[in-house]
């Protein structure tokens, strides 16, 4: 499967401003699909050594989809600002967005799923903890509804980005107004 982006001008192919993104969003959007039905999930997640890792239960929907279609698609995206016109169909969003297609896969390693996990700690609450996670608290730890924890590594077979950098002369602020502009 080949995916290309129709506005070749929006493509971005400089691999340090991908890179950048994906270690710096927070949030990402896993899409899931089965017998036609799409799932689409926001996650913390974290950028590691060419995949992306997420956690969760052990059971749930998001799981059930995984284990019958490993296929999926991973999102980011950053909002840079709305860039006005006159004209008001020339009024654009200037952002930046990654998306990953690839395979999904339930990490068994323990020595990989406590790295992925602290590299998560380490993301999100960075210099919180005094010592390194455990292998033994992400192998034992239940959540409150005695769901185990899973990590999930996506291995990323293509990735596209588009970017419509901002125009700060164009960058709308609260007050501004079409008078300003003619």
């Amino acid at each position: 499967m080949t995916h290309t982006i129709r506005n070749h001008k929006l493509e971005c192919t400089d691999k340090e401003k991908i890179d950048r993104l994906l270690t710096k969003a927070p949030t990402g959007y896993l899409g899931l699909s089965t017998d036609g039905v799409p799932y689409v999930v926001p996650l913390n997640f974290v950028w590691t050594n060419g995949f992306i890792y997420v956690h969760g239960a052990a059971e749930g929907r998001k799981i059930d989809m995984l284990r019958e279609n490993q296929h999926v698609c991973f999102t980011v995206s950053e909002h840079y600002g709305t860039m006005v016109h006159p004209i008001p169909a020339k009024t654009d969003t200037a952002y930046m967005s990654v998306i990953l297609f690839g395979k999904a896969e339930i990490i068994s390693d323990l020595d990989e799923a406590t790295a992925a996990m602290q590299a998560l700690l380490t993301k999100y609450v960075p210099g919180y903890y005094s010592s390194p996670l455990s292998k033994t608290h992400v192998e034992k730890y239940r959540s409150s509804l005695g769901s185990r924890t899973v990590v999930i590594k996506i291995r990323p077979d293509v990735i596209t980005a588009k970017e419509n950098e901002l125009n700060q002369s164009m960058k709308y602020e609260q007050g501004r107004t079409v008078r300003e502009d003619l």
